[in-house]
């Protein structure tokens, strides 16, 4: 009897399926309900854990601490320290339950940033936003002219085969990124989701990161997936964005009459506006894009008042809290820091940073001077735009995927990423934030947990 007990418990987090080709035994739909909710248990307790200490010790907003969490569940601390038990509670085969979980997450929190938009502060800044977009996407991909003819004569970077002109195109598109949702949360967390300033930040990196996926779809194209590829890609994003710019708002609108008229947001409107979110991400997750944008460019036309009020109320928390960890421990699991372990390649990642911060933080700020912005305006708005976090590490992960990128280059690629996006808060907060805030421009941090 205690043996079988003991057995039973050690073998929980084994598969209990059928054999599948080779292999012994398969998961069942059973065993991916017992690692869903152990790993969910584990990030939670990890990204508040890891969150809480970092804005504790480091002055770092949750949303960095988060992101650290999800490197520290990997291969990179987690994995180098018990191999077996990392390997036991997150198997590969859980990993696509997880992927659609940590997508609905970032998108669904996409969706509510878009509810909070300003559109007045955008119309008010929209030259603002253009020049600084536009110039946090010339200079990285001049630097990735200058850098790459190099970078690719060096073994163990780029896949065997590839083109100069597609690994420019890609070194110029990771570092053209925008955190565009840890951009958000910097920007909720640190009072500027009302601002000029925020507005103006957030929409240049939407901007942003859509040019740079849809490069990332020229460059796979050029690779080897299809010149219709970057076709559908490119022209299905227009035309959505177009459709929803010229009737979004009306044919939205009933929905916020309805939460007015009622008082109160039904479970039939809530149902009805998830369905069009989901939808809404399908569209861009479809045709090549990210459904992040889907769910962010629907919220920019949904009803604004109550509506708002109501579904910030019924949905951010869960989203918050539960579903954005799964999207950085994803990314996180898929990172592998021991991989520069040279000193050349040390080199090399040390200047791919440098170049990608003068790249991205000097022109942003340059542009942002050159369209009117006071000095220290445009030095908060290029120290917001040079955080690039887990979207780079999404991008890079396609890339090493498909075949593009080699485990080395991708270990810098995710070494300047967390490096850029934990000095944006500090940076911000020594540019601008500290004496907007004691000139009463904007309020205290956030301390919510």
């Amino acid at each position: 009897m205690a043996g079988d007990i003991i057995s039973s418990l050690t073998n929980i987090l084994a598969p209990h399926g059928p054999p599948v080709g080779a292999k012994l035994s398969s998961y069942s739909p059973g065993d991916f309900s017992v690692h869903f909710f152990l790993q969910l248990a584990l990030i939670l307790v990890a990204c508040r854990g890891v969150g809480w200490l970092c804005r504790k010790f480091l002055a770092q907003p949750q949303v960095v601490g988060e992101m650290i969490a999800g490197v520290i569940l990997g291969p990179s601390l987690f994995g180098l320290i018990a191999p077996g038990l990392q390997g036991a509670i997150f198997p590969k085969e859980t990993g696509n339950l997880l992927y659609a979980g940590a997508q609905f997450g970032v998108a669904l929190y996409m969706f509510l940033v878009g509810l909070t938009l300003r559109l007045d502060h955008f119309q008010s800044k929209v030259r603002n936003a253009a020049m600084v977009s536009g110039a946090g996407l010339l200079a990285p991909f001049l630097i990735a002219i200058l850098i790459t003819p190099w970078l690719v004569k060096v073994p163990g970077l780029f896949a065997d085969g590839l083109g100069q002109g597609s690994a420019t195109l890609f070194m110029g598109a990771c570092i053209a990124l925008t955190a565009f949702p840890m951009l958000a949360r910097i920007i909720n967390e640190r009072g500027l989701a009302d601002s000029p300033l925020g507005t103006l930040s957030l929409t240049a990196g939407a901007f942003d990161d859509a040019a740079s996926w849809c490069v990332l779809a020229v460059v796979l194209a050029l690779f080897g997936g299809g010149s219709g590829v970057a076709v559908v890609a490119i022209v299905g994003a227009f035309l959505y964005a177009a459709f929803l710019i010229l009737f979004g708002r009306r044919l939205l609108a009933p929905l916020g009459r309805a939460v007015e008229a009622r008082g109160e947001m039904s479970t039939t409107i809530l149902a009805i506006t998830l369905a069009l979110f989901c939808l809404s991400a399908f569209v861009m997750d479809a045709i090549g894009i990210h459904g992040i944008f889907g769910g962010f460019i629907l919220g920019v036309f949904m009803p604004r008042g109550l509506f708002v009020e109501e579904l910030k109320k019924k949905v951010e928390p869960i989203a918050v809290v539960i579903l954005l960890p799964m999207f950085f421990t994803y990314s996180g699991l898929n990172t592998r820091l021991d991989m520069v372990n040279s000193m050349p390649f040390l080199l090399i990642a040390l200047g791919i940073l440098v170049a990608s911060i003068l790249a991205k933080f000097g022109a942003c700020y340059a542009a942002a001077r050159m369209s009117g912005e006071d000095n220290r305006t445009a030095l908060g708005i290029g120290a917001l735009m040079n955080s690039r976090g887990l979207m780079e590490l999404i991008i890079i992960n396609i890339g090493i995927q498909k075949g593009i990128i080699e485990p080395a280059l991708f270990s810098m690629l995710v070494l300047m990423a967390i490096v850029t996006t934990m000095m944006a808060g500090p940076l911000f907060e020594i540019v601008y934030g500290r004496q907007a805030r004691a000139e009463g421009e904007l309020g205290r941090l956030s301390t919510a947990t």
